[in-house]
């Protein structure tokens, strides 16, 4: 199982990011994929999930009406469109699955500042 996120980067508060992480080494379509986060001295927590035919996605408190996730199964893909960017959502942003064990990606930083 490999999990490779791409798309982070430094954006002005406001602003708009679209992770994507590309998923290989199983089924993708029939497990279910998150989107987690972690700030300095912070611990990861949940910010998205979406289920294997994205018929339902899920969505931190924190970033509803803001992130969206979804998917392409053709493609072994997930993404993340992050808008109305906020400087406390900075953080080190990773998937995941649990495909019979938890796997998680390398992540990727996002940088929100003026």
């Amino acid at each position: 199982v490999q999990l490779v996120e791409s798309g982070g980067g430094l954006v002005q508060p406001g602003g708009s990011l679209r992770l994507s992480c590309a998923a290989s080494g199983f089924t993708f379509s029939t497990y279910v994929m998150t989107w987690y986060r972690q700030a300095p001295g912070k611990e990861r927590e949940l910010v998205a999930l979406i289920t294997g035919a994205g018929e339902r996605t899920d969505v931190a408190d924190s970033v509803k009406g803001r992130f969206t996730i979804s998917r392409d199964n053709a493609k072994n893909t997930v993404y993340l469109q992050m808008n109305s960017l906020k400087p406390e959502d900075t953080a080190v942003y990773y998937c995941q699955t649990v495909a019979g064990r938890r796997y998680w990606g390398q992540g990727t930083q996002v940088t929100v500042s003026s």
